[in-house]
């Protein structure tokens, strides 16, 4: 009688505990941990007083704070805002000291908030939950300057034009109970930007700069 027991016990936690980790609409997921940016990118050359230098630039990977927070629309579908601490990255020339400055060029920061919506395809019950997801990107560019370098040279001015395009994913939660969950992603971002400066009184310019970045996050998140 008592191992009747105990088995019914056990087979009943066995159906009935993964069912924790449903999602439900309402649900809120808050998460935190890294995330790195890293640029697929490409350029057209640096213009300088109407002159093409024959070069152009490469932008390089940052990691940073990632936080992002989801809700629940369906126990499937959720809406998720991506956002960070602001990435510096280092813009250096595409060929080396074209103009005996040193390979880097400046360096730019930015805040690239991506809205997006996701799509779970696992039944709920389960602990992986695997997703897939298409939104949007809205990407800010400030404090953008030239090396000491390349001051001294004459440049200034440096400003980059903000960017809006859309963004993809894939991911997946892992439940490490009813409420914690560990995370990982990965997103393409359309971001492209034009850039201008200042040659001594000149004008400068570099008219298309693709960054569209690789975008890695791993977190860790609480499901109120």
């Amino acid at each position: 009688m008592k191992k009747s027991t105990l088995a019914t016990i056990i087979l009943a936690a066995l159906v009935t505990a993964p069912a924790a980790f449903a999602y439900e609409t309402g649900d809120i997921l808050v998460r935190a941990g890294l995330t790195s940016v890293s640029p697929d990118d490409s350029s057209s050359n640096i213009l300088a007083g109407g002159a093409d230098l024959g070069v152009n630039v490469t932008v390089d990977s940052n990691t940073q704070l990632g936080l992002n927070v989801a809700y629940f629309v369906t126990p499937n579908i959720n809406i998720e805002l991506l956002a960070a601490t602001p990435f510096t990255h280092d813009v250096n020339f595409g060929v080396a000291d074209p103009l005996g400055t040193g390979n880097q060029v400046g360096e730019v920061t930015h805040l690239p908030p991506t809205v997006s919506v996701n799509y779970y395809f696992a039944d709920a019950s389960s602990a992986f939950q695997p997703y897939a997801g298409v939104g949007v990107n809205y990407t800010i560019f400030f404090d953008e300057q030239f090396t000491s370098a390349n001051k001294e040279a004459g440049l200034s001015d440096l400003s980059l034009d903000n960017s809006f395009g859309l963004s993809a994913q894939l991911g997946f939660d892992y439940a490490i109970d009813e409420k914690w969950h560990v995370n990982a992603s990965a997103r393409w971002i359309d971001i492209d930007t034009s850039a201008t400066f200042k040659v001594g009184e000149a004008k400068g310019e570099i008219k298309d700069i693709q960054i569209d970045p690789y975008v890695y996050t791993v977190s860790l998140g609480y499901k109120f």
